[in-house]
């Protein structure tokens, strides 16, 4: 095992080398957001998509519009409105008066990566066009089904549930993603490189193409080789039935905090997650702080909390933190 494991080290370390050239060039850009960028990684290597929540200003759109040159793909923003229809984002059939018949003009959903803004702004019907596509890659125009390009990687950005004018999606259709990232401020050092980069009439900043979308899919086998151990899935097994069985984790007290468990869908993520983050740090193999890195991005729309647990203004930051504590690691 040992020699295989060191083969693979090695066969990692080669295919993942665009990992720090890519950083590199989209640091050209954009200032901190670490955690963003490596989000976005993650999710176009697990073949997943990402739920953002944050207040608007943090270069969300940059950042993502930004990847998408350096990866040499197509990339549209939908602003999620009231009066959205799902034909405006998956696209119609429009009648042609000179050839007498009815042809298909496609949406914007057919781009490889896919910014929806403001999210919960349009009805459940829109959303769920949306998240059909995310989870079939493929949508149906008319009598026709069209495939989706690959890779296709959506980005959701979701306003605090408390503004007014939203419409909050369903428990369900939040599992669909594979992460829900929090993005908080940059720091003043940050903010000041901003100021100094940004702050001119004209602040285009040129990236150059760092890979192919066909280096995506070729480095998406490659992740799927990444070793990981029985004992890490078991402990990733654990991590997931402590949020549904705590009492069988030394929890008992958040037994009454917590009303729905993650799902298997969590397992699955994680398990993935953690070997995307081994290949972005150039290992053969998955290590138990890999897990720990992504399992608060994977959990946290996946664990829903009683009444009692909003009354005593419980977060699911501290129900995950206590989980971290209790579970043992291999």
């Amino acid at each position: 095992m040992s020699f295989n494991l060191s083969d693979l080290n090695k066969k990692i370390q080669k295919e993942s080398a665009f990992v720090s050239s890519l950083k590199g060039e989209m640091a050209k850009v954009i200032v901190g957001q670490d955690q963003m960028i490596e989000r976005l990684l993650i999710g176009l290597l697990c073949n997943g998509h990402i739920l953002l929540e944050g207040v608007p200003g943090l270069a969300k759109s940059l950042t993502v519009s930004t990847l998408a040159k350096i990866i040499n793909t197509s990339f549209r923003r939908i602003q999620f409105t009231p009066d959205l229809l799902p034909a405006d984002l998956i696209g119609t059939m429009i009648y042609n008066q000179k050839k007498g018949s009815f042809e298909t003009k496609k949406g914007p959903i057919f781009s490889n990566i896919i910014l929806a803004d403001e999210i919960n702004r349009s009805p459940a019907k829109v959303q769920s066009a949306l998240l059909e596509a995310m989870q079939e890659r493929q949508v149906s125009i008319g009598e026709k089904t069209h495939k989706l390009d690959d890779p296709f990687l959506v980005l959701a950005t979701q306003n605090p549930i408390e503004q007014e004018g939203t419409y909050p999606l369903p428990e369900a259709q939040v599992d669909r993603f594979m992460l829900k990232v929090i993005l908080g401020y940059p720091n003043k050092d940050e903010e000041l490189e901003i100021i100094r980069r940004m702050a001119h009439p004209d602040n285009d900043i040129e990236v150059k193409v760092q890979i192919e979308p066909q280096d995506i899919i070729r480095a998406r086998q490659v992740v799927d080789e990444i070793y990981i151990d029985e004992k890490i899935h078991r402990y990733i097994v654990d991590i997931v039935f402590a949020t549904r069985e705590p009492e069988a984790y030394n929890l008992t007290d958040l037994k009454d905090l917590i009303s729905i468990g993650a799902s298997p869908r969590a397992s699955i993520y994680l398990t993935l997650a953690a070997k995307a983050k081994a290949f972005i740090e150039g290992r053969g193999y998955v290590t138990p702080e890999d897990v720990r890195d992504v399992m608060w991005d994977i959990l946290r729309h996946r664990i829903i909390l009683t009444f009692e647990a909003e009354a005593e203004e419980v977060t699911v930051e501290q129900i995950i933190r206590r989980i971290i504590d209790s579970v043992e690691v291999p």
